[in-house]
């Protein structure tokens, strides 16, 4: 199969991105590949690095607040839909996958202009701008969760989760002994989204100090742009701070809760495993989504939600002793967290794929 793949943005749609290509490779060894992201955001670092060609085009969203600044933004986009013809005429692929962020609207409208399948996947419960506009020319879409089969033509749209769900159980597991953590406590992961979080920084950097000299463990992933905010914190020996994990997916194995943000991408890997969370959605995407991705499980008993707005020292320890100390609260978190997870996500894109290249 020759494919190519476009995602672009942050993890939730690049790591998506990346478990459909493992799959496919997977499934047909002797594939071929292409990545088309934007030229400015983490894409353009992280796909070289998997050996994988990539090509980065110039694309901004459009700005909702400020109408007349849009104006350089569809310029934009007609530049990308035409540089993105010329590069699908060239490789000449039998499928164009997208799997969300702004880049996506001109590289698939290009493909249906070009007369090449198209398939996309949306991680999240409302759908993005990019991936409302490119469903009308899409050949098949598919969905990270059930409720969201009802926000696409019926005729095009098919619920097979998050392909990081099926990564995730695939993956070997990473020992918190790695880290230097003693693997008989508990272990708490805090991670605010693949680059980290400008608001929850400040939160998180108040917290840290009330988790001294806990009887559980806790590791804080800052993101790379947060990191130096954090080097001043005085922590005892039971708390670490990164700021980035390659591996966090195996060390997810072997953790006990979780707190972080409400991606797609993370409620898909929470669910495949059964790992019970605390979850803080961002209020900063669109239509509020990630509270809608959180509220999902919430009602099913496999997360406890705090509202960015609620999230302070004391609520946050509360919430983490009061689950830690009870293992029955653990176990019912984990056995509700597991029935909504999706073990086989990417085989059942990958089954997608092929029906309509053929």
């Amino acid at each position: 199969m020759k494919a190519i793949i476009v995602a672009g943005g942050t993890g939730g749609h690049i790591y998506p991105a990346i478990a459909i290509m493992n799959k496919i490779k997977e499934k047909e060894p002797n594939s071929e590949f292409l990545y088309i992201g934007t030229s400015d955001r983490m894409e353009k670092d992280v796909i070289p690095k998997l050996n994988i060609p990539f090509v980065g085009l110039e694309m901004k969203g459009l700005n909702r607040k400020n109408p007349f600044s849009n104006f350089s933004v569809i310029k934009m986009f007609f530049k990308a839909v035409s540089e993105s013809k010329k590069i699908i005429k060239e490789f000449n692929p039998d499928v164009i996958v997208g799997a969300g962020g702004y880049i996506t609207a001109p590289v698939l409208y290009a493909a249906h202009k070009c007369k090449v399948p198209v398939l996309i996947h949306e991680q999240n419960s409302i759908p993005g701008i990019s991936n409302k506009f490119i469903s009308n020319f899409a050949d098949k879409i598919c969905v990270s969760l059930p409720n969201s089969v009802n926000l696409f033509p019926k005729d095009k749209v098919v619920y097979t989760g998050n392909p990081r769900s099926e990564e995730i159980t695939k993956v070997d597991k990473v020992s918190k002994k790695e880290f230097g953590f003693d693997p008989k406590k508990k272990l708490v992961v805090i991670v605010m989204g693949s680059q980290g979080s400008t608001t929850m920084t400040t939160k998180i950097k108040e917290l840290i100090p009330a988790f001294n000299d806990k009887d559980y463990q806790v590791l804080v992933i800052t993101g790379k742009n947060y990191y130096d905010e954090y080097k001043n914190i005085k922590t005892s020996s039971n708390i670490k701070i990164v700021p980035f994990l390659d591996n966090l997916i195996n060390l997810m194995k072997d953790t006990d809760l979780m707190l972080s943000r409400a991606g797609a991408s993370t409620i898909a890997e929470i669910t495949a495993i059964g790992l019970p969370a605390i979850l803080v959605p961002s209020p900063y995407v669109t239509e509020n989504h990630q509270y809608k991705n959180a509220k999902e499980l919430e009602d099913k008993g496999a997360c406890v939600i705090v509202t960015e707005e609620d999230f302070s020292k004391d609520r946050i320890v509360s919430e983490i002793d009061s689950l830690l100390s009870s293992e029955e609260k653990m176990k019912n978190m984990s056995q509700s967290s597991k029935k909504l997870g999706i073990i086989d996500s990417a085989t059942r894109i990958y089954d997608e794929i092929r029906k309509i290249i053929r």
